[in-house]
């Protein structure tokens, strides 16, 4: 059992079931959450994950770094048909940092919580974690926290969280956001 664990933390909801289930293996002191989600947008979206990332670690007592990265670009040159290579491209983006950061900072483990998607291409992303444990000479802890899903998310109204309507990239909005995200992107965010 490794001692030290990074939870990569899209947003705060979905970290609530895995925290729970992580802390009684772990202890809330041995784990540190890691919100690095340049996939957010707009960026009023991202600083409100941010910021109830933040609230669910602080729920749980447990520690939160975070990044500011914000790389609409990245997003905005696949197109809407482009889902698996874009999606992959983001967890891709989003784990190699997790993984590095768990290796340079003296982590014995790192997992994320979108292993609690029942929208996410899990089997994608346990692939990703194993190469990426490999390739830094890190752990990957490995939990179905799918579920525990629907209780994680009960969680998260419970204490107020804002629980967000879609992934996260511009592509993965409603409708009406996407159409106002395009129209406004410049390629200079």
């Amino acid at each position: 059992m490794a001692n030290k664990l990074l939870l990569h933390i899209c947003c705060g909801p979905c970290s609530m079931y895995p925290l729970a289930q992580l802390i009684p293996q772990f202890e809330a002191e041995n784990i540190t959450g890691l919100y690095h989600n340049p996939n957010i947008h707009p960026i009023e979206e991202f600083v409100r994950r941010k910021e109830n990332a933040q609230l669910a670690c602080d729920h749980y007592g447990i520690a939160l770094v975070t990044t500011e990265d914000f790389l609409q670009d990245k997003w905005a040159k696949y197109g809407p048909e482009e889902n698996k290579l874009r999606c992959r491209m983001c967890y891709d983006l989003r784990l190699e940092y997790a993984a590095k950061y768990a290796k340079e900072n003296g982590y014995d483990a790192f997992t994320t919580t979108l292993l609690v998607s029942l929208w996410q291409d899990h089997d994608y992303i346990i692939q990703k974690c194993q190469q990426l444990a490999q390739k830094y000479g890190i752990t990957f802890h490995y939990e179905d926290f799918r579920l525990g899903y629907r209780q994680g998310q009960q969680m998260a109204k419970d204490i107020g969280l804002y629980r967000q309507r879609f992934c996260g990239c511009m592509w993965s909005a409603p409708d009406e956001l996407r159409e106002k995200l395009l129209a406004n992107y410049n390629g200079k965010v």
